[in-house]
């Protein structure tokens, strides 16, 4: 079912929380307001503390997941082979942190983004902003609560706000 959906860009996660606490006081759920951020274990944190969900629909994250699960095992199984740290590598958090970078970056954003309405050069540039520590928040509305979803948003002084049409 086709409905808005409000991207709003904000450059730290103070000013992304503010955000979402005015979200709150006007009726909006948890379950609408996505957070994202440059890695899934941040987008996690932040989400947990805005009281919102961590950005994965938002970015069609099961490939992100599936190829951050194959990054992983494909490093884990060369670095076994590797002597002196291999073994280190193959059992330690690099492996899986390694990974799910991998898989961040391959779930694209920008794509999610392009799909959902964003000109690509637009896409990329949020993808790169996030990249580099902005914070992003995508809220879904009816188009009834539209204008007061875009006041809350505009109440923390986002640096940037798009409205799109979202299909999924």
């Amino acid at each position: 079912m086709s409905h808005p959906l409000v991207l709003a860009l904000f450059g730290n996660p103070a000013a992304a929380a503010a955000a979402a606490r005015a979200l709150h006081e006007c009726g909006v759920a948890r379950d609408d307001i996505s957070v994202l951020s440059r890695s899934h274990d941040e987008e996690g944190a932040l989400a947990e503390q805005m009281d919102a969900s961590p950005g994965v629909e938002i970015e069609d994250s099961r490939a992100a997941a599936r190829l951050g699960e194959l990054s992983g095992q494909v490093l884990a199984a060369i670095a076994v082979v590797l002597p002196g740290i291999g073994p280190i590598v193959a059992a330690g958090p690099l492996s899986a942190g390694l990974g799910e970078a991998a898989g961040h970056v391959a779930g694209g954003l920008a794509s999610a983004l392009k799909a959902a309405g964003i000109p690509a050069g637009r896409a990329d540039q949020i993808q790169q902003q996030i990249e580099q520590g902005a914070v992003l928040l995508a809220v879904h509305a009816s188009p009834v609560g539209l204008d007061a979803i875009r006041a809350a948003l505009e109440s923390a002084r986002p640096r940037e706000l798009d409205v799109v049409n979202w299909d999924k």
